[in-house]
């Protein structure tokens, strides 16, 4: 609905030119659909270069099409052959801002404004007589005919506006939602050993039971449970299991708490019916001829007011014990409904039995689960058992070993002894011999001896001069030394005496040793190599510079 204004570039005229009123500019406000006229009594508009002169009041309204979507551009045909956009825009100015206009040469034109609200005052002028300047003539003469027109920027521009208002919309249902939605809940820590301790522990207190019990069924729902950690699940399960008859107990506490309430319940509604009789008493005391011909009428009234009151009060209050009475106990005679009562005890029988049965198999489970556990230990301690004993074998073999080398050792040193007690004991017998007895005796250590010899080397040279040789021991040496300068880079103990005994003569390695140890003019030890290589070779010294 519009009402009509006056045009402020007519007011200095006498006839004013009626116009539907517009609306302040504003893109986000849709006009109604076809603008409704309050005054259908139109005037004529005088313009600067033309005149509009209005169509007769009885004639029909001028015909339109369905309104386009967010339209802002109108068609306008019955132009004179002599119009011209200034006049054109002179007219239709006054609707409202105008972005663009279209003339064509077939006497036809389209507008488009600005506002959608500037298209009813323009539609407005459907119908009016267009006079150029003061010439009655065809070509300065026409009637107007305005329509709505389908432009297709108008209706990709109300596209637009509908999709941003369609946005603006659902972001407000989401804000919406996401206001009404309620908190979500905080996120569950990933299992980990130090965790699941923490929730272990969790589980074993009443505060935090719940969430703990609730962190074990997210990990169990994730997977996280495997034969590494099935354990340590086991041990949280079995924790939360011993909550069972904490709950039961506390079951059976609040239950006896009620009825320990429901007694002292009955106890003061039996003291509140108590007084209400009494009560009751008092207004029967009250209302004796004796004593009622004395009150007043308003205090007849008062007192008669309070006794149905109080008679009100008092039989809801017994209905409602009636109703708790009937609802908890369920009083019925033994000659009317014996068959309820059976049914009753047979009730109560049942549910003692179920809760015999539930509670035997909560036993067994317990039962169950102490024996796996009890398994599970034996096991653990069977292993334990089985790699003590491996390494109290293998600690066992290797102390027999140890005192088998021992051994070995010992009885190695008293035959070295032995044989260096036999040998000093020869040497003696040998020299006494020598003292007594001359003869040629063989003596390769009797050459001179060096100038720059050392005292050492002259004390070895002295004692081995004093001690004679004997006839197999010379052959020895002539052997062993033959053997070794063969061999300049020398030979060792082994190798010596394994080429020695191809002569049949039954001596040991260490024999022979001593035999070229007691001569260091004609044989020479060397160490040679590094580290584990090490080896000590004899090297034939006999014709060396060294030896004197």
């Amino acid at each position: 609905m519009m009402n009509m204004i006056v045009d402020p570039s007519m007011i200095s005229m006498a006839n004013y030119s009626m116009m539907p009123s517009m609306i302040s500019p504003d893109s986000t406000v849709i006009p109604p659909e076809g603008g409704m006229i309050m005054n259908p009594v139109k005037e004529i508009i005088h313009c600067k270069s033309c005149t509009l002169f209005p169509p007769n009041p009885n004639a029909p309204l001028p015909s339109t099409r369905e309104r386009p979507p967010g339209c802002r551009t109108v068609f306008v045909g019955g132009l004179p052959e002599n119009i011209t956009e200034e006049i054109i825009m002179e007219v239709f100015d006054r609707c409202g801002e105008i972005t663009t206009l279209r003339l064509s040469k077939k006497n036809f034109c389209h507008i488009r404004f600005m506002y959608e609200a500037c298209i009813d005052a323009a539609i407005y002028l459907s119908g009016y007589r267009i006079r150029i300047g003061s010439n009655s003539d065809p070509p300065n003469t026409g009637r107007l005919h305005v329509d709505y027109a389908q432009a297709r920027d108008d209706q990709y521009e109300w596209e637009c506006k509908q999709r941003q208002l369609q946005r603006e919309q659902r972001h407000r249902e989401r804000m919406e939602e996401e206001r009404l939605r309620p908190p979500s809940p905080p996120p569950v820590v990933h299992y980990t050993d130090h965790e699941a301790a923490s929730v272990a522990e969790k589980i074993k207190q009443d505060e935090t039971f719940t969430k703990a019990v609730q962190i074990v069924v997210t990990w169990l729902e994730r997977g996280d449970c495997n034969k590494r950690n099935s354990n340590n699940f086991y041990s949280m399960i079995q924790s939360t299991n011993s909550h069972v008859r904490r709950l039961l107990n506390e079951k059976c506490q609040y239950e006896e708490e009620l009825k320990k309430a429901k007694e002292i319940m009955k106890g003061r509604m039996q003291g509140i019916l108590l007084q209400f009789s009494q009560i009751e008493r008092l207004f029967l005391a009250a209302c004796h001829k004796k004593v009622w011909d004395h009150f007043t009428k308003a205090q007849r009234k008062n007192i008669e007011t309070w006794k149905k009151q109080s008679m009100e009060i008092k039989n809801v209050q017994l209905d409602d014990i009636r109703s708790e009475k009937a609802d908890d106990e369920m009083d019925v005679s033994d000659e009317e409904e014996p068959s309820k009562k059976k049914h009753k005890h047979e009730s109560s029988s049942t549910n003692e039995i179920n809760a015999l049965k539930d509670e035997n198999e909560s036993l067994k489970c317990q039962m169950e689960a102490y024996k796996n556990e009890v398994e599970v230990i034996k096991i653990d301690y069977k292993k334990e058992l089985e790699d003590k004993e491996k390494q109290f074998k293998m600690l066992q073999q290797t102390l027999i070993g140890m005192q088998q080398q021992l051994s070995e050792t010992k009885k190695k040193n008293s035959e070295e002894e032995l044989k260096i007690k036999e040998l000093q004991a020869k040497l003696k017998a040998k020299n006494v011999k020598n003292q007594n007895i001359d003869k040629d005796i063989i003596d390769l250590d009797s050459e001179p001896e060096q100038q720059d010899a050392s005292p050492d080397s002259l004390y070895e040279a002295n004692s081995s001069n004093n001690s004679p040789l004997q006839e197999c021991d010379a052959k020895l040496i002539g052997v062993i030394s033959a053997f070794l300068n063969v061999h300049p880079f020398g030979a060792g103990l082994d190798y010596i005496w394994s080429y020695v005994s191809k002569f049949g003569n039954n001596l040991r390695p260490s024999d022979i040793e001593l035999l070229m140890t007691r001569y260091p003019m004609v044989f020479r030890q060397e160490v040679i190599g590094i580290g584990a290589n090490i080896e000590r070779r004899w090297f034939f010294n006999g014709f060396s510079a060294n030896s004197t």
